[in-house]
């Protein structure tokens, strides 16, 4: 157990210095990206996304690694999707950035810290409630996009590798 702290302590520390030298934790550049006129944010989420399906699945061939796959539930999604795009306009800041944006010294980021806080506090608190009610909702099950779809996951890994690129490329022509 003390190896697994140990390496999420080095791969956060590592995320880190990855969000600061990529300047996603600036406040300019999350505005940016709420207007769609700077897409660093998006393009840095991307390259994350596609570096993890890949690592992910390959492990998962390999049977190195199996899938812990969360039901998906409409009824909890949809809110706090909302509730955290809410969060992410009036601070700046979503919840990675913030830390980074504190860990650089801007002490504005700490309201949304305290707000995460008190927002998961305020969960714990309602999830009894809500256990029977809003997050039964919608209830998808353990579902992922290639189970979905009934192809294999390297098929969908690789149309969405092209796709971004694609969307890499129109970007940077666009200057965006």
């Amino acid at each position: 157990m003390e190896l697994d702290l140990i390496l999420g302590l080095v791969t956060g520390i590592i995320f880190g210095i990855l969000l600061q030298r990529s300047e996603t934790i600036r406040y300019d550049r999350q505005l940016g990206a709420l207007r769609l006129l700077d897409f660093t944010i998006l393009k840095f989420m991307l390259s994350t996304i596609i570096v993890a399906m890949i690592g992910t699945y390959f492990l998962r061939d390999l049977g190195v690694v199996k899938l812990s796959i969360k039901p998906t539930i409409l009824g909890g999604v949809i809110p706090g999707g909302i509730l955290f795009g809410i969060g992410w306009g009036l601070l700046g800041y979503c919840p990675g950035t913030s830390l980074g944006a504190l860990g650089e010294g801007r002490f504005d980021a700490l309201w949304g810290i305290l707000g995460m806080v008190a927002g998961a506090a305020l969960y714990a608190e309602a999830y009894p409630y809500m256990e029977q009610t809003l997050l039964t909702w919608g209830n998808l099950g353990k579902i992922t996009v290639p189970e979905v779809i009934g192809i294999n996951h390297w098929i969908v890994i690789t149309v969405f590798l092209l796709g971004v690129l694609l969307f890499f490329q129109w970007s940077e022509k666009k200057g965006l």
